[in-house]
């Protein structure tokens, strides 16, 4: 039998004048999740990273810290999360995420937390939001779809480029109605706009918002409430719009006025309308595909930003759903 041939190569990665506590993560942890993905032992020693194992798994993670390294340069920090995004994008694309990440905040909150995208598909996201006065954001839960929409129409807002921001969903969840709910209008539509709520306290002081809300320059209503107005000088977004009918959709997308931006977000794999083909979101994909000035964005379960099982569970139902769809 002939000897086994082997491809196990050592290198070494250089990280002198890198802040090795961030590049490592506390108790080497960052290494720790690195050797578990690849088949390369790690050894830090100094101003060091010796790699151990097979040719292209080291290459692969050499990449990887050339990546992780850069993201320190740039003074962003690294957290648990963004090691597993860019190890999903090396081992798909043979290259890490870093230069492709806006390092521009796009707001900082009043608890001075600086909000900006985390990953690939979310600075695209963002971008698309700069450069087009409608976008359409779909993908899964936890990509940031309402959040970065929110965070955007805040931004917006207080450099005065628009007067008011409007938020609105499909009162429509899981077969429910609003009038089988107990209380006034206010109490029958707030649960269902409670994401907007959360993400809005996550960027402004509470009394700052009950302040907009009580002036009308932020309004958060159910999507019927659109109906026959026109909405200038505003920053719109329709959240969840997966929930909208194709009437409902056109109506929304006609109140739009001079001088104002809207972000439609939605993921198409959870529609609670009777029939899902008659989900607005989904026709509109074909009506205005080719429309300059509309752009659709798709965001992937390599763009979640939750709990790093939302992206396993994410894939799983996938699977689940579309058993001869590969993976």
């Amino acid at each position: 039998m002939d000897d086994e041939v082997t491809d196990k190569i050592n290198a070494v990665f250089d990280v002198e004048g890198v802040d090795q506590r961030m590049l490592f993560g506390q108790n080497d942890v960052f290494l720790r999740i690195i050797e578990n993905h690849f088949l390369v032992k790690i050894i830090a020693r100094n101003d060091r990273i010796g790699l151990e194992g097979d040719q292209g798994e080291v290459t692969m993670v050499t990449r990887l810290l050339q990546d992780l390294t850069t993201r320190v340069k740039l003074g962003d920090p690294i957290t648990e999360q963004y090691v597993n995004y860019a190890i999903a994008m090396v081992r798909e694309n043979g290259r890490g995420p870093a230069d492709e990440i806006s390092t521009e905040a796009l707001l900082t909150s009043a608890l001075k937390k600086v909000i900006k995208p985390k990953t690939v598909g979310q600075t695209k996201y963002v971008q698309a939001i700069n450069d087009n006065d409608i976008v359409f954001a779909i993908g899964p839960a936890g990509t940031g779809k309402t959040y970065l929409a929110c965070a955007a129409a805040v931004a917006e807002l207080k450099a005065k480029r628009v007067n008011r921001i409007v938020f609105t969903r499909p009162a429509v969840e899981a077969g429910e109605s609003l009038g089988f709910l107990p209380g006034d209008v206010r109490a029958k539509v707030d649960p269902y706009l409670r994401p907007v709520y959360d993400a809005l306290y996550d960027m402004l002081q509470p009394d700052k918002i009950r302040n907009l809300l009580e002036l009308g320059v932020i309004e958060i209503a159910p999507l019927a409430f659109m109906r026959g107005r026109t909405l200038n000088e505003a920053f719109v977004v329709l959240d969840e719009a997966q929930n909208s009918t194709h009437a409902q959709m056109k109506m929304f997308l006609t109140r739009i006025g001079e001088e104002s931006k809207a972000v439609i977000t939605g993921d198409i794999t959870q529609i609670d309308l009777p029939n899902p083909k008659d989900s607005g979101l989904v026709k509109v994909q074909k009506v205005l595909r080719r429309i300059p000035g509309i752009e659709f964005l798709y965001l992937t379960d390599k763009d979640v930003v939750r709990h790093h099982l939302v992206q396993k569970i994410i894939k799983a139902y996938e699977k689940y759903e579309n058993p001869r769809r590969k993976g």
